[in-house]
């Protein structure tokens, strides 16, 4: 293993740790000592890159929130109307909820740690609002921050369910979202 700065993803290595213990063992079981061992790097290393725990956990959840957000980017930002940018919200939920445990769980995590420690919650705020982003491209302000909720709570339901429900009626729970009222 390369050591000192002959090792120029060290950190990369320890971000990546960090969020498959997370999503293995959950935050609670995760310690300087099991990251540093996971990462295949000295423990010392740890607090050579990060000030503490909380820099960790920031700069893990901050890099994984990126990479949701780059799954929403790759769905809505081909839609040229309001239809195809339905089904592509509807392709995303599914794309979401039947893709990876490890992204679920991390999502997860990440909500009860915000529930739990406010300077957390800054970092949900900035995900919601990238994501919202992307939804009022296609969506006004208000349509999109409902949308947005309800992604997660689609995603969530159709993850956690022994019997899913189809593509079908998530398409019509977005149009309801997103069909003006007359």
């Amino acid at each position: 293993m390369a050591t000192g700065h002959t090792d120029p993803r060290r950190r990369e290595r320890i971000i990546g740790a960090t969020l498959d213990l997370i999503a293995e063992e959950g935050i609670a079981s995760v310690s300087h000592r099991k990251i540093a061992a996971r990462a295949g790097v000295p423990l010392g290393s740890m607090t050579y890159h990060f000030s503490g725990m909380d820099e960790l956990l920031r700069e893990a959840f901050t890099r994984f929130a990126d990479h949701i957000v780059a799954v929403f980017d790759a769905h809505l930002a081909a839609p040229a109307d309001r239809d195809q940018a339905r089904q592509a919200v509807a392709d995303l939920v599914h794309v979401l909820s039947e893709g990876s445990q490890r992204d679920l769980v991390l999502t997860q995590e990440l909500y009860t740690l915000a529930a739990r420690r406010p300077v957390y919650r800054e970092l949900t705020h900035e995900w919601m609002g990238r994501s919202r982003t992307h939804l009022e491209k296609h969506f006004d302000p208000d349509t999109a921050r409902q949308l947005d909720a309800l992604i997660e709570g689609l995603t969530l339901h159709r993850a956690l369910d022994n019997e899913p429900h189809d593509r079908a009626l998530t398409l019509e729970a977005i149009t309801r979202i997103t069909t003006p009222r007359t």
